[in-house]
């Protein structure tokens, strides 16, 4: 008998997708059905983000809509769970706009918490925990395409930077139960999925001992590899002081295991990254660059960048510039630095950049990478690519998309594959953020 239908919206990263999965898994075995109308729904779940400001701005906004479903159906409870949830605790329950309040950690407990929450009754659960990984958990999968899958290695973060809340909304770090993650790879693989993307704050941190063996990073992308040929394997995210030439070594002895490496710099200056609490230096970073470019040629390698730090000078800006077109990035995530409040850089440093002079050193980064990015695509033309077709092009129904083993977005004239097939295409012309191919016969 159904306990109701429950609603979620997820904001955020990869890892708040996989957390959403979890929720549905967790609430559906106490009756709970998903729909994705929120008018139909009895209970309605905001997984959020604190990473960046607007993030958190467009959770209220939803919490406005949210309550006007409350108004035409007002047994319907809210609750905000995730990030957001962990950072701001009572105070979503202070405004008297939510029912509920859920941390990262608290998942296990939102069946008693639903249950609990009646108007004038809220409901929370924020606190963190030094164990959980819901390992145990089979997630409900909320894919359109049903090719690729999220599966967490581990939760939390120990790195502290000085700019980032994760370590105070996710908690200290631990890894999952390695067997517990090959089990899930081969579950979805039973179940027609291709890919598989292994998340966690930091994968190269990634370690599990027990009287077994212990298992490092390398260890576990191998193990996961190994499941089958047919199974591609991807991660995220990296961090440039712990990236090893072990995983280096390992993602070219698989070729199952994607030639794709999202390796966030912040900034290309030493002095910003000391700042930032980031523990390399740009030297150390340029290092990691060189040693993927020379096992791995043609490596996909995508970054994060925050323009306008605390105390960040022309020059620290001009770095970054140069150190963006040293490397050339096939793409990146470019924000302005905005204060999160928490974090050591709140604590510590004036955000003493004008948001004038953050918009034009972020639209500088913006419009360089552009650049790159066009140099990057555009030299893939000539070559051929296996490539796991995702589905329609959103242009064309004649024409199918997928990505090449790099990341790539590869689109094709196609009727006759599917998603979930591997096929063969060549390069024929590229812009900075596709590679237009045709099909190869094999």
């Amino acid at each position: 008998m159904s306990a109701g239908k429950l609603y979620i919206e997820t904001y955020g990263c990869q890892m708040n997708v996989n957390d959403t999965e979890v929720i549905f898994s967790i609430l559906g075995k106490e009756g709970y059905e998903r729909t994705e109308s929120m008018e139909e729904a009895d209970v309605i779940l905001a997984n959020t983000c604190s990473v960046r400001d607007n993030a958190e701005q467009r959770i209220w906004g939803r919490i406005e809509q949210f309550n006007l479903a409350k108004k035409a159906k007002p047994s319907v409870i809210i609750g905000i769970v995730g990030c957001m949830a962990e950072r701001l605790k009572e105070d979503l329950l202070d405004s008297h706009k939510v029912d509920l309040v859920a941390g990262p950690d608290a998942y296990r407990t939102l069946p008693e918490l639903v249950a609990a929450a009646k108007p004038g009754n809220p409901q929370i659960n924020v606190m963190l925990s030094r164990e959980e990984t819901y390992g145990d958990i089979t997630p409900v999968r909320i894919d359109k395409n049903g090719v690729s899958a999220f599966i967490s290695i581990m939760r939390g973060c120990n790195n502290v930077c000085s700019y980032c809340v994760v370590p105070y909304t996710r908690g200290a770090e631990r890894s999952r139960d390695p067997h517990t993650i090959v089990r899930e790879a081969c579950d979805v693989f039973s179940r027609g999925y291709k890919e598989v993307t292994l998340l966690g704050q930091n994968v190269d941190s990634y370690f599990w001992k027990s009287e077994e063996g212990n298992v490092n990073f390398a260890a576990l992308l191998r193990m996961v590899a190994e499941v089958s040929p047919e199974l591609r394997v991807r991660f995220s995210t990296s961090n440039p002081q712990d990236i090893s030439d072990e995983v280096i070594e390992t993602m070219a002895a698989y070729e199952n295991i994607c030639k794709h490496i999202h390796l966030p710099v912040q900034s290309g200056s030493d002095v910003m990254l000391e700042k930032m609490r980031r523990r390399y230096s740009r030297e150390w970073y340029l290092s990691r660059v060189a040693k993927i470019r020379e096992v791995l040629p043609g490596c996909g390698l995508t970054t994060d960048v925050i323009a306008g730090f605390c105390g960040e000078t022309e020059q620290d800006h001009q770095d970054t510039l140069s150190l963006f077109e040293e490397v050339c990035f096939d793409s990146a995530f470019m924000f302005y630095y905005s204060e999160r409040p928490g974090t050591l850089a709140a604590k510590k440093y004036k955000d003493d950049i004008d948001i004038e002079t953050k918009t034009r050193r972020l639209n500088e980064i913006i419009a360089l990478q552009g650049k790159c990015s066009l140099k990057s695509y555009q030299g893939e033309v000539g070559k051929t690519f296996k490539v796991l077709v995702e589905g329609p092009s959103k242009k064309s129904a004649d024409e199918l998309c997928g990505r090449a083993s790099n990341n790539k977005m590869c689109v094709f004239p196609d009727k006759v594959h599917k998603a979930g097939d591997y096929v063969t295409v060549k390069v024929l012309s590229a812009t900075s953020a596709t590679l237009l191919c045709e099909l190869v016969e094999a």
